[in-house]
């Protein structure tokens, strides 16, 4: 049976990070399927989780407290994906943040113009599925199962270091 202990858990998340960002970044520029800002929003706790782990390798020191952050990151990853589907399944309404557009850079009326052309996606609109299952319900799903195995090592610390 396969035996979990820090090190490969700090593997397994490096893996699902690397694979869901390349995964992303796939689907939005090989594939064209446009993500909302929600969508973007997923993306940030993946990153800080490769960002978590490289660091633990690099300095070996204080990986309670990486422990800790990366189930941080992953709880705030589930909240955002679950806020997202209830969304998705018009359980709750949209937000602004499902709206924003950049418009820093928006200087004269027919840039204004411009931007309101381009065709934002809406948070509730489910652009890509994969059997059947939208990629925040997926998102939501690792985010539960990765926040969880996180609190069993976090609780027994001292016997998964070994």
């Amino acid at each position: 049976m396969f035996k979990l202990n820090f090190e490969s858990c700090l593997k397994l998340i490096f893996i699902i990070s690397l694979i869901s960002i390349i995964s992303a970044y796939f689907i939005e520029y090989i594939l064209g399927h446009q993500p909302c800002n929600l969508c973007l929003l997923q993306r940030i706790p993946y990153v800080l989780a490769l960002i978590l782990v490289i660091t633990n390798y690099i300095f070996k020191k204080n990986e309670k407290f990486i422990l800790l952050l990366l189930i941080l990151v992953f709880t705030f990853s589930f909240l955002i994906s679950f806020y997202h589907f209830g969304i998705e399944q018009g359980f709750f309404k949209e937000s602004t943040v499902c709206g924003l557009k950049d418009t820093s850079n928006i200087v004269s009326k027919e840039e204004l113009l411009k931007q309101l052309q381009i065709q934002n996606v809406s948070c509730k609109d489910v652009t890509f599925r994969i059997f059947g299952l939208s990629l925040t319900s997926i998102n939501m799903i690792i985010s539960l199962i990765l926040v969880i195995l996180l609190l069993k090592i976090f609780k027994n610390y001292e016997k998964f270091k070994k």
